[in-house]
């Protein structure tokens, strides 16, 4: 069972929800931008909630199924079309044999995901099947899909029960939660007050390694950097042009820029959902806060397994 890509789309891979455990040899997660889209995608057709999808940035691909087969779109809302016939997200799609999926510009955000009972079948690099573009690694060749590529999708050993998802995810990047970093001290009352006051817009060169941002610029009373030190996915790092840097899920493991802050777990999902142009601001919340908000969120997984 598989699919031939006609069109990969912009930036199009294959992703689950990351490698972990490898950092101290330099080697970042990577995985999906958008985790939560991810798990929902993947009960939707039964998968288990790490089960690897194709991961669309911005414009999306088209593909040609050679068998019947169950497929979910999570995510941001893109232009989607199955023989031309207009489709919507987090809904459990019956695919037959030689049809073709379209997609389009995205809508809404940055990501969608095309998630397909059984999951797509290729090899695990370091106990996962994310490919990790800047080094090459995972997914299909480890590189983003192309043209003529033929995916193929396994028959799902690992199936749960489908769910029914009714609910509509909260997509709104105009605040990202953050809770306070390693060196915040760094930075005084006037450049915290302008960090979480003012808007950033999203820059033309972030990428999946960091999310750089303009248009605020925040100044730290340290002249020098700091000590290399890791550096863990969601950390904004604040290099000397004050253009602060969110380290994204192929961020470096280790750095020497002072950290003034950290997004949120329970936000990831959000700054996987940027793009260049986008507006945001901060909104710094406690620990406590931030520890309540990741529960939260893996109680509303845990709940969606089993009430439906």
């Amino acid at each position: 069972m598989s699919l031939i890509v006609l069109k990969p789309g912009l930036q199009s891979t294959i992703q689950d929800l990351g490698r972990y455990n490898y950092s101290h040899f330099g080697i970042s997660a990577s995985g999906a931008a958008d985790p939560l889209s991810l798990k929902i995608g993947n009960l939707i057709v039964g998968n288990k909630e790490s089960a690897s999808a194709i991961e669309m940035t911005i414009i999306g691909g088209e593909f040609q199924f050679d068998s019947e087969c169950y497929i979910a779109i999570a995510g941001s809302e893109f232009e989607a079309s199955l023989d031309n016939n207009y489709i919507t997200n987090q809904k459990a799609i019956d695919v037959k044999k030689g049809q073709i999926l379209s997609f389009g510009q995205a809508k809404t955000g940055a990501r969608a995901y095309l998630c397909i009972q059984g999951g797509i079948d290729v090899d695990n690099y370091l106990s996962s099947k994310s490919t990790h573009i800047l080094s090459g690694i995972g997914g299909y060749l480890g590189q983003p899909i192309s043209k003529g590529d033929i995916l193929s999708f396994g028959i799902n050993k690992n199936s749960i029960k489908p769910i029914i998802f009714r609910q509509l995810l909260d997509m709104n990047t105009s605040k990202i939660r953050i809770i306070s970093g390693l060196q915040s001290n760094f930075f005084d009352d006037k450049a915290w007050s302008s960090f979480i006051s003012n808007p950033f817009t999203v820059s033309n060169s972030s990428n999946r390694m960091g999310i750089r941002l303009d248009g605020n610029k925040i100044l730290s009373n340290i002249e020098s950097e700091i000590i290399t030190e890791g550096v863990p996915l969601g950390a904004i790092q604040v290099p000397g042009s004050g253009d602060p840097i969110i380290s994204f899920v192929e961020h470096q493991t280790t750095g020497g820029y002072p950290k003034i802050a950290n997004v949120i777990i329970a936000d990831i999902h959000k700054v996987g959902q940027l793009k260049p142009g986008d507006k945001f601001q901060f909104n710094l919340v406690s620990k406590e806060e931030a520890e309540e908000l990741r529960l939260e969120q893996m109680s509303f997984i845990k709940n969606l397994k089993n009430n439906d």
